[in-house]
Order: structure tokens, then C-alpha cells, then sequence
């Protein structure tokens, strides 16, 4: 297949292109003005997807679309307005992409969603696909309305289109959270999160997310939305054991009671890092097992120690 993957030069993107390539799909990258994508894989700029005449050029004999560019998650937003800045980006991108699809007789696309359209927290079962949706911030607002703004051109067309939604991906060039949480980790300090082990959250290893989305591409069934994950879910203090372990480091969790915790956080406004350290955010993957036949092809133990060996030589220097 001739596959278009937009957000080509980002950190699933970089990924995916040789990952395709390698399974034999000639991939062309889609690129911002004055950006290269890794790799020998031919290029198309698709600015900031808002001219039509643009995309109609870059779907132009494509077999596939894998949609990924999109505006991330942001844990200190300063935007006035963020919703609009996320509507035009990830709703109207995703519009204006898809219906240069539709016209150019696109057979797939695949669009890279996130578990925040479920919401922000699991209690008594994880997420799955029939769950209302119940985002509770610009992000996942404007992710469920780039899905239904897919599900009705899709309707509408005939084009085949399915949304992977993620949790939190991790793996080599891994930013943000979970880059911070490996330096926290890699440190001699004892961290208090010991007694956080009823929690359960669900993260997706960037090789796992790469194979799920091959399967999506080229699987004759695959419609709809679809969670994934590594299927291993972990409490806060069991990940910080394996990081810790991964690292060469030992455990030195304090056991201090997760309300505790959970209870100072918020009374010190840090309501959003309270949820992520305290609270459970697990989904189930079975729908894309039944339909697609798609189980994680690495463990969470792999995952983790192809990031640390990244840490290591790439940010550590060791």
C-alpha cells in the first residue's frame, strides 16, 4: 500500500514510517513547511492543514491515510482559549484531511486518538469503547469531536476509517511526563509512593502502538474506534519497582498512604498530578482482539527497558 502518514517527523511518527517501509508499504511522510521526516521515505507538506488544495495534492494516489499530526496534550496550558486552538487543529484538520480522502478515493484511514475521550479516571472497570465519552478537557473534547467529525464523513463517503484511542505512550524519545518520571526515578532519592499500589493504569509501549496501527491499516474488519494497550496494567508504586529495577536502582519506596498523598496534592491545587499518580485510568482492549485479532507483541518489561536504554545513551549520556 501507499500509505500517507501525517506528523511524520513527531514521536509516533519517526516510528511508524520505517516500521511500514519495512513491512513493504511505500510511505510518504507528511511534514510541516521547512520539515524533513527521518529517512529516505519520499515527502509531502501539508502545512497547517488548512488548505484544501494542499492535502488534495498530498492524498493523491494513496492507498492510506494514518493520521497523527494533531496539537498534543498540554499540562501547563497558557492559550486564552484552548478549546478553538484544539478544534482547528485536531477537528478541522481532521475534517478538511479526511474529506480529501473521501474525494480521492482513499480505502483507509486510521486516526490516532486518546483515552481521554472516555475521561480521566476508572473506578470499578477500565474504559471500553461502549462508554459514553466523558472528556473533561480541550484535548479529549476536541479528540471525541475529531472521531465523530471521521464517523460521519465516513458515513457519508464510504471511506473506511478507524481511531485508535492511547493511553499514556512511552518508548525511546519519550518527552513530558513520563521523561520526568525516569529522571525521578534515576535518582538516589527515596520517593513517597510506596502505598500506592491499589491503582491500575493502562500505557501503551510506542513498538505496540506502531504494530496495532499496521494492523488497522490492512486488516479487512477494522472499523470504528478501538482502545489499545500494553495489556499489563500497573499500580504507580509497581511502575517506579520495574523503572527503578530497569535503571539499576533500588526500589526505595516510602509507604505512605496514597489518600495521604492524593489529599496534599489537592489541597495544593494539583488536582490533574494527584489523578495521574493516585488515581486509575486502565482501559480494555478486548474489542480490537475479537475484531482484529491485535494482542501487544512486547511485554511492559521490554517496553521498559528499551526506553531506559534510550535514557541511558540519549539524555543520561551513560
Amino acid at each position: 500500500m501507499r500509505v500517507l502518514v501525517t506528523g511524520a517527523a513527531g514521536f509516533v511518527g519517526r516510528a511508524l514510517c520505517p516500521a511500514l517501509a519495512a513491512a513493504g508499504h511505500e510511505v510518504i511522510a507528511g511534514v510541516r513547511e521547512g520539515t524533513a521526516p527521518r529517512g529516505a521515505h519520499a515527502h509531502r507538506t501539508l502545512g497547517d492543514l488548512a488548505e484544501e488544495r494542499s492535502l488534495d495534492a498530498a492524498v493523491a494516489g494513496v492507498d492510506a491515510v494514518v493520521h497523527l499530526a494533531a496539537r498534543a496534550h498540554m499540562m501547563r496550558e497558557t492559550a486564552a482559549d484552548p478549546l478553538t486552538l484544539y478544534r482547528r487543529i485536531n477537528v478541522d484538520g481532521t475534517r478538511r484531511l479526511a474529506e480529501a480522502a473521501a474525494r480521492a478515493d482513499v480505502h483507509r484511514f486510521v486516526l490516532l486518538s486518546s483515552v481521554k475521550v472516555n475521561g480521566e479516571r476508572t473506578s470499578l472497570r477500565p474504559f471500553t469503547e461502549d462508554d459514553p465519552p466523558a472528556p473533561a478537557d480541550a484535548y479529549g473534547i476536541s479528540k471525541r469531536e475529531a472521531e465523530e467529525t471521521l464517523a460521519a464523513i465516513a458515513a457519508r463517503t464510504g471511506l473506511s476509517a478507524v481511531a485508535l484511542r492511547t493511553p499514556l505512550v512511552y518508548g525511546p524519545g519519550v518527552r513530558a511526563n513520563f521523561l520526568a518520571l525516569l529522571r525521578l526515578c534515576d535518582s538516589a532519592w527515596p520517593l513517597p509512593f510506596g502505598g500506592v499500589s491499589g491503582n491500575r493504569r493502562s500505557l501503551i509501549h510506542l513498538a505496540n502502538l506502531v504494530d496495532a496501527i499496521a494492523v488497522a491499516l490492512v486488516h479487512p474488519s477494522a472499523n470504528g474506534v478501538y482502545l489499545v494497550s500494553d495489556g499489563d496494567d500497573l499500580s504507580t508504586a509497581g511502575l517506579i519497582r520495574r523503572l527503578r529495577a530497569a535503571l539499576g536502582r533500588p526500589a526505595r519506596l516510602l509507604p505512605l498512604p496514597a489518600r495521604l498523598i492524593e489529599t496534599s496534592l489537592r489541597l495544593l491545587g494539583k488536582g490533574s498530578l494527584a489523578d495521574r499518580l493516585c488515581g486509575s485510568l486502565a482501559v480494555d482492549t478486548g474489542r480490537i482482539a475479537r475484531d482484529l485479532g491485535w494482542r501487544p507483541p512486547g511485554t511492559v518489561e521490554e517496553g521498559l527497558a528499551a526506553t531506559v536504554a534510550w535514557y541511558r545513551q540519549a539524555v543520561r549520556g551513560a
